[in-house]
Parts: C-alpha cells; structure tokens; sequence
C-alpha cells in the first residue's frame, strides 16, 4: 500500500513541477521545497526494509549519483555557452556516462 501512496506522491510532484515551470521563481520554489518531502518518504521506506549496512550502502550510492547530476548539470550550464544546446547536452551526457561507469568500480573499492 505505501508504494501506491509513494507512486501518488511522486505523479503529484512530477505534475506540480510541470505545472509551476511556466515560471523560473515558482518552479524553482516547488521543486526546492516539494523533492525533500519524497526524498523523506523514500528513506523512510528503506529504513524500514533495509539492515543498517545495506541502508548506508544505498545512501553512499545516492550521493554518488548527486554528484554525478551536479556535475552533468555544470557541464550543461558551461558548455551551453561554448556550443549549441544540444551539443551541450551530448558532451555533458557522455562526460556523465563516462563518471558513472568509471566511479562504479572505484565506489565499490571504497566499500570493500
């Protein structure tokens, strides 16, 4: 029952956001306050479903993957002003491509 009330939720946030970005502000606001909501609700689920090794496991991946969103989200900002958008987005998009893979083997080197 509580991953059709998470599923709700998420749709929820998903329309909302779509809703609130026919303006910079607004969307900004909604998505700043409404995605640590789903973010609780989510390691609210884990904790209750995951031992305490395989929870800190996950949350290292999470901050993995954070990271390597901000860094695809800085490559897009910065080389939108070298090159058109869509290249832009393709070279960030393999810079990225290339982060994940290459950190997978080295997270999992931290771990062990």
């Amino acid at each position: 029952m509580f991953y059709i009330i998470q599923f709700i939720i998420g749709g929820t946030v998903m329309l909302l956001a779509s809703w609130l970005s026919r303006s910079n502000l607004h969307f900004l606001s909604g998505v700043i306050t409404l995605l640590p909501i789903l973010t609780l609700l989510n390691m609210r689920l884990q904790m209750k479903s995951m031992t305490a090794e395989t929870f800190q496991l996950v949350q290292q991946n999470a901050i993995f993957g954070a990271i390597g969103m901000v860094l695809f989200t800085s490559l897009v900002f910065y080389f939108s002003s070298i090159w058109k958008p869509g290249q832009a987005v393709l070279s960030a998009l393999g810079i990225y491509i290339v982060f994940m893979v290459i950190g997978k083997p080295i997270m999992a080197m931290l771990q062990s």
